[in-house]
């Protein structure tokens, strides 16, 4: 029986170089609050100090403690608040809680990132009942449970707001021994869109990031034989998702996709 192989989807280091600077003339999120979950490494990590770096207040949301907290400081030092929260998405009682203490933290909530993923990378007679509904619970009960109660505080309070939800390539096309983590993925791309149409006339925005192959341990460490070249930095998906929040609000993005020059799971 093969072992499973059980990962974060965008487990990387922190991106060190300034994303701010690469677009200096860009209107920046001073006053805003965003939340973002998977946010102790990887995209979510490059996320949080991106969108920190524009002047946004930070809720860093992930089931590891110990990289939020170290993560504290560095987004601090761009001069924004910032609270790290131990969370699982998928867990309903815990997903609301979390809303409602960034909203009486923080005051308000601008933007949710639904970025918090995971997979088991193994066929289909070999995946278990628990690990199919883990990867269902993270990857798509998650990113409904926050984008539910997020929403409702968005409506309440009468300004606009962003919900952005990371998918994958995985959610366009398929490849063997990841059933799980399609299903989910192709059920968020649906969740995303449908979300846009209901959301779009009380002024929250909703954006779905199909994102391709990053450098990440999530392709690396289950592909050795993959050329980091041809993969992208998650910090550059996270200046791109940066981009779609300060679009002018008469507009909407409701899918964008970021692959890599030479992406390899892409036509």
């Amino acid at each position: 029986m093969a072992e499973p192989i059980v990962t974060d989807a965008f487990a990387i280091e922190p991106a060190t170089h300034d994303l701010a600077a690469a677009d200096p003339g860009a209107p920046d999120l001073r006053g805003k609050v965003a939340f973002i979950t998977g946010a102790a490494s990887g995209l979510g990590a490059a996320l949080a100090a991106t969108l920190a770096q524009a002047g946004a207040d930070i809720v860093a949301a992930d089931l590891r403690a110990e990289p939020l907290q170290a993560s504290l400081a560095i987004l601090r030092g761009y001069g924004v608040r910032a609270e790290a929260l131990t969370l699982d998405v998928g867990d309903p009682p815990a997903a609301h809680a979390a809303i409602e203490r960034t909203v009486d933290r923080l005051g308000r909530l601008d933007i949710l990132v639904n970025n918090a993923g995971t997979d088991v990378t193994l066929p289909i007679d070999e995946l278990s009942e628990q690990e199919w509904l883990r990867v269902i619970n993270t990857n798509l009960n998650g990113p409904f449970l926050l984008a539910k109660h997020a929403a409702a505080h968005m409506r309440a309070s009468g300004t606009p707001g962003d919900i952005v939800n990371v998918a994958s390539t995985a959610a366009k096309r398929a490849w063997a021994n990841a059933s799980a983590y399609h299903a989910s993925k192709w059920g968020l791309l649906g969740l995303s869109h449908a979300l846009h149409a209901e959301l779009r006339p009380y002024d929250i925005r909703v954006t779905a990031v199909v994102a391709g192959g990053m450098r990440t341990p999530f392709l690396l460490d289950r592909f050795p034989d993959l050329d980091p070249a041809r993969l992208q930095d998650p910090a550059t998906v996270a200046l791109a998702i940066r981009q779609v929040l300060l679009l002018p609000r008469e507009s909407v993005i409701p899918e964008l996709t970021i692959l890599p020059m030479q992406e390899t799971s892409w036509p």
